[in-house]
């Protein structure tokens, strides 16, 4: 039996793992741990939770993810996303388990024009994305058999996201103001659990740093409309700059990734972003879950 420990045990990612778990063998056994029931910037309580757990896996899904908050609040950014991604390195290493850690696009700055690869030089964007950047170092210096899986616009039924705050406003404002100069690509989180799992399934130990998102590219106004559409909510949607909509963090122009090395690792087809979406929505009306 294979026992994984899944921390950040009560939010969107951790949520989608436990439902794509039952579509995956058998013999593995999930333990998920909440933040109040896991405080992983306590290295006293992470290494009491490994001593008893005796984890073959370790699944980071905890971390700091409020963008704006964090500029406000460094300290406890850093907290979580960087020491906390260290103490699970160190008693990852420890106690020989390995460490699949969930990281983000915010790790580069958005000045490319084309997807970035594994091999482009990160530079944190803001103080998510440098606790972010920091957080994956410490790993890469503490533990050797760690999984590195940055990923982005992350969405689904589950927990607080873009395609639930468009569901929610889409019913309550007949007109939206959405900026349409941000790139990316919407990532359904039931996607990357899947490739998680198979990770862990296919028994993978080729460590390192992978990219993962859905495929295809649009902006948060293609988004937008697209889960409008989809879940047939007549809205009106305005397209508006960046600099029209001033927030405390910046957010990177441009955050395509690059999937060849997890495509190639895994001898995957990636679903185009927008065929998940379709599926997201399917799943949300069908079990008419609160927004």
């Amino acid at each position: 039996m294979i026992k994984i420990l899944v921390t950040g045990g009560t939010g969107q990612l951790a949520s989608c793992i436990a439902e794509a778990s039952l579509n995956h063998i058998r013999n593995m056994e999930f333990v998920y741990r909440s933040s109040a029931e896991l405080d992983i910037t306590n290295l006293k309580a992470v290494s009491k939770e490994f001593e008893t757990g005796n984890y073959d896996f370790c699944i980071n899904c905890a971390a700091y993810t409020n963008v704006d908050a964090a500029e406000t609040n460094p300290s406890f950014a850093d907290a979580v996303n960087r020491m906390g991604a260290r103490n699970l390195a160190n008693i990852s290493s420890e106690k020989n388990t390995i460490l699949i850690h969930i990281s983000t696009d915010f790790v580069f700055d958005g000045s490319n024009s084309l997807p970035y690869s594994e091999e482009d030089e990160p530079y944190g964007l803001g103080v998510y994305g440098n606790t972010k950047l920091l957080g994956e170092k410490e790993i890469a210096s503490a533990c050797k058999k760690h999984f590195i899986i940055r990923t982005s616009w992350l969405y689904s039924e589950y927990g607080h996201n873009f395609m639930k705050s468009m569901l929610k406003y889409g019913k309550e404002m007949d007109k939206l103001s959405i900026v349409y100069d941000q790139i990316g690509t919407p990532t359904y989180a039931k996607d990357l659990a899947d490739v998680i799992l198979l990770l862990i399934e296919k028994n993978i130990k080729s460590y390192g740093t992978y990219h993962y998102s859905n495929e295809g590219v649009a902006s948060w106004y293609d988004f937008a409309k697209a889960i409008f559409e989809i879940n047939k909510i007549t809205v009106s949607v305005n397209p508006i700059r960046t600099d029209e909509y001033p927030s405390p963090a910046k957010r990177p122009s441009y955050s395509v990734l690059d999937k060849t090395k997890i495509k190639d690792l895994l001898g995957i087809q990636i679903p185009y972003w927008r065929n998940s979406l379709l599926r997201a929505s399917e799943v949300y009306q069908k079990n008419n879950l609160v927004t």
